[in-house]
């Protein structure tokens, strides 16, 4: 499992596993990368919805592999 940080952007979680999350609005992700909000405005929370360009958030990015 790979968890990349955007700079200025979303968490992406990047999973070769068959891992979904379900958001509060019942929305459910497909396996592969998982887009997760980090400025705290999408509309889709806990998936990025593109808010973060125009809330103009930012934060540093960054990149963590785990076994």
């Amino acid at each position: 499992m790979k968890l990349r940080i955007v700079d200025n952007g979303p968490i992406i979680l990047d999973t070769t596993d068959a891992v979904s999350f379900t958001g509060a609005a019942g929305t459910e992700s497909k396996p592969g990368p998982v887009y997760l909000c980090r400025c705290g405005q999408s509309a889709n929370k806990p998936f990025c919805d593109g808010t973060h360009r125009k809330v103009k958030f930012e934060g540093k990015g960054g990149e963590l592999s785990c076994p």
